[in-house]
C-alpha cells in the first residue's frame, strides 16, 4: 500500500473575488484552480479564433479538392482521439460534398502514424489528398513517400516535436514552432475541429454549401477528455458544449448506443464518463482488433447499426479487461518478489514476450497510479525484432523528453518514439531492453525525490449543510472537470455506524455527521489500497456524487482514500491550509 501525502490545494486567488457565490467551499474550488467566476460561463462565442499556423493553406487546399470532386483520404489513429478525429473529418467533409474515405493503421501490422507502408496502402485507392488526424507531425518518411507519388498531404496533429515539421503541403499543430495559437492543449480532434470550422467559414464566404460544425461537438468532447487533454478554458468550452448536446440526446447515435449498453443515462453524463465509460469501449477496438469498428459506430446514422457496433465494442472491452487483469496480476507478483514495498525503484520497466501489445498502455497507466512511479510496459512487435513500449508518467516528470534524452545519448537503443509529458510510445530493438531499462531508471532517479511521494490535493472540509444534492448541483455548474481542472476532492473526519466489504474488494460505509445526518460512502477496489476500518472514526478523502436507485436520488461519497482516526488524534489539522498525513 502506497501511503499518500495529503495536502490542501493552495489558493491561487483571493477568496474575496468570489463573494457573489455565497459559498466558501465553491470559492476554494475555483481559487485552487486559478479560475475566475467569468471562466465558468462557457459559451462557444468565447472560443479562440482559428489563428493556427498553416490553417489557411490547409483550408484552401481542401476546398480546391472538394470543388474539383476529387478524392480525400483521412489517415487516422487507433485511440479514441484518433477515432473521433477521423469520424469528425469524414462526417463534416461528406456534409460539405466531399468524396472522402478513411484508413486507420492496424497497430499490430503497421504501427503508428503515416508510415511509407500506410502511404502505399492508401495509394491503392488513388487519393488526391491525404489528411492526417491525431498523427503525422513526426512522419517525415511517409510525407516524403507521398511527395514522390504526387499525393499532397495535410497534417493535423497536436503531438510535441522538437524537429522540423515534415515537408507537407500544410501542417496544422498548435505545438509546432512559431504557432501563436494561445491554447497548446487541443487534442487531435480539437485541431481537426478548428480546421473544419475554418473551412466552413471559408466556403460560406464563397457562397458554397457548408455545415454547422457545432453538431459534431459531442465527438470533440469525447476525444478531448478521453485523450486526457488539459482542460484549459478553451477546451472546457468545447467539452461543455459537447456534453450539453449529449445530455439533450442531440448527438451521434453511436454515443447513445454505447451509453445504453453501459447502462448510463445520457441526461446525467459527466465529463469523467468520457474517460471511464465511453472511452474504454471505443479504445478496445484499437487495442484488441481494428479501430474501424469504433469509427463506424461513431459515423453511422442508423441507431440499430450503432447498437450492433456498440455491442461488439463492449465485447472487445470485456476481452481487454481479462487480458489486462492477467498482465497486472503477473506484474504485481513480479514486483512483490523483486522489491520491498517500502523501497521501489524510481521507475517501473517491464517486459514479457507473452504480453498483448494492445493493452500495454492501459497497464502502464495502472502501474503508474498504483505505485506512483513512471512506468513503461513492453510487448513484442509483430516483426519479432523489436519491442513496442507504452509509457505513463507522474506529475513533474516529462516522459517523452526522458525517452528523447536516451535516444540522443544512446541512439542504438531507441528506434522510434513520440508523445506528451504524461504519456508516450516507443519502439526499441529486442536486445536493447536491459540497457534501455538501466539507463531509463538511472535518468528518472536523477529527479528530485519529492516527486516520488504520492500526493492527494483536497479542497478542504465541508460543513454539514453542504452534504446535499443542492450543493452538488452548484458544484457541477463549475465544470466540466478533468485533466488540469481536477474534479473537487474534499476531506473530513467521520463517525462510522456500519461498514462492509462488497465482493471482498469494494468498501461501503454508513457515516453519521455531527448534525445526526446519515450518508453512505462507497470506494471501489480498495482492499489493498487503504487501511481496513478499525476505529469508530475515519478520515476520508472523497468526492460527492449522486446515487440514483429506483428513481430516488441520494447524495453519496465516493471514497478516494481512508485512514483510521483514534479518539486521541488531533483533528484540528482539517482547518490548516496545508496539512499532510503521517
Amino acid at each position: 500500500m502506497i501511503k499518500p501525502l495529503i495536502l490542501q490545494r493552495p489558493l491561487q486567488r483571493s477568496l474575496d473575488d468570489y463573494k457573489s457565490l455565497n459559498s466558501m467551499a465553491l470559492a476554494r474550488v475555483l481559487s485552487g484552480r486559478d479560475t475566475g467566476i467569468d471562466q465558468t460561463r462557457l459559451t462557444l462565442q468565447q472560443l479562440l479564433p482559428p489563428h493556427l499556423k498553416g490553417i489557411d493553406q490547409a483550408v484552401e487546399l481542401i476546398h480546391q479538392v472538394i470543388a474539383a470532386s476529387k478524392h480525400i483520404m483521412i489517415i487516422g489513429d487507433y485511440d479514441v482521439d484518433g477515432a473521433t478525429s477521423t469520424a469528425l473529418m469524414v462526417l463534416a467533409l461528406r456534409a460539405m460534398g466531399a468524396q472522402v474515405n478513411y484508413l486507420v493503421p492496424d497497430r499490430f501490422k503497421y504501427g503508428y502514424g503515416l508510415t511509407p507502408e500506410i502511404v502505399h496502402l492508401a495509394a491503392l485507392q488513388r487519393p488526391d489528398l491525404l489528411i492526417t488526424v491525431d498523427n503525422g507531425i513526426s512522419s517525415h518518411d511517409g510525407v516524403q513517400c507521398c511527395n514522390k507519388l504526387g499525393i499532397p498531404v495535410i497534417i493535423t496533429d497536436h503531438h510535441l516535436t522538437n524537429q522540423a515539421v515534415p515537408p507537407a503541403a500544410a501542417v496544422v499543430n498548435p505545438n509546432q514552432q512559431q504557432c501563436n495559437f494561445a491554447s497548446k492543449s487541443l487534442a487531435g480532434v480539437g485541431v481537426a475541429f478548428y480546421v473544419l470550422a475554418a473551412l466552413a467559414s471559408y466556403r460560406k464566404r464563397l457562397g458554397e454549401c457548408t455545415v454547422n460544425l457545432s453538431q459534431y461537438l459531442d465527438l470533440v468532447a469525447l476525444g478531448t477528455v478521453a485523450d486526457v487533454a488539459q482542460l484549459d478554458f478553451n477546451n472546457r468550452i468545447l467539452v461543455h458544449a459537447g456534453l450539453e448536446r449529449i445530455r439533450r440526446k442531440s448527438c451521434r447515435p453511436g454515443i447513445l448506443a454505447l451509453l445504453d449498453i453501459a447502462g448510463r443515462s445520457a441526461e446525467q453524463l459527466t465529463a469523467q464518463d468520457f474517460g471511464f465509460i465511453l472511452g474504454p469501449r471505443i479504445n478496445a477496438a484499437g487495442r484488441m482488433d481494428s479501430m474501424t469498428v469504433g469509427i463506424e459506430c461513431l459515423i453511422t446514422d442508423d441507431f440499430e447499426q450503432a447498437k450492433r457496433s456498440a455491442q461488439q465494442l463492449d465485447q472487445l472491452n470485456q476481452e481487454r479487461r481479462q487480458v489486462e487483469q492477467r498482465m497486472r496480476d503477473q506484474i504485481d507478483q513480479e514486483i512483490s518478489r523483486s522489491f520491498d514495498h517500502h523501497y521501489l525503484p524510481t521507475a517501473i520497466v517491464m517486459y514479457d514476450q507473452r504480453w498483448h501489445q494492445g493493452v500495454i498502455g492501459i497497464v502502464a497507466g495502472r502501474l503508474k497510479e498504483k505505485y506512483h512511479r513512471p512506468s513503461i510496459v513492453f510487448a513484442p512487435d509483430e516483426d519479432g525484432q523489436h519491442l513496442k513500449g507504452s509509457a505513463r508518467s507522474i506529475e513533474g516528470i516529462h516522459i517523452r523528453d526522458c525517452i528523447e534524452t536516451i535516444a540522443q545519448q544512446h541512439p542504438h537503443l531507441v528506434k522510434y518514439f513520440g508523445g506528451h509529458a504524461a504519456a508516450a510510445g516507443l519502439t526499441i530493438p529486442v536486445s536493447a531492453f536491459e540497457p534501455f531499462k538501466q539507463h531509463f531508471i538511472a535518468l528518472i532517479a536523477a529527479h528530485h525525490h519529492d516527486l516520488f511521494q504520492a500526493k492527494i490535493f483536497t479542497d478542504g472540509a465541508l460543513s454539514d449543510h453542504e452534504f446535499s444534492l443542492e450543493f452538488l448541483a452548484q458544484l457541477e455548474q463549475l465544470g466540466p472537470f478533468g485533466q488540469g481542472f481536477d474534479p473537487p476532492v474534499f476531506e473530513g473526519i467521520f463517525h462510522i455506524e456500519q461498514w462492509q466489504w462488497l465482493k471482498d474488494q469494494h468498501l461501503k460505509l454508513s457515516l453519521r455527521l455531527s448534525n445526526g445526518q446519515w450518508i453512505d460512502a462507497l470506494g471501489f477496489n480498495l482492499r489493498h489500497r487503504v487501511e481496513e476500518p478499525q476505529e469508530k472514526r475515519v478520515r476520508l478523502i472523497y468526492r460527492l456524487e449522486e446515487n440514483v436507485f429506483r428513481e430516488e436520488s441520494r447524495l453519496q461519497l465516493r471514497i478516494i482514500y481512508l485512514e483510521n482516526v483514534s479518539d486521541q488524534s488531533d483533528t484540528t489539522a482539517l482547518s490548516n491550509p496545508e496539512v499532510c498525513s503521517n
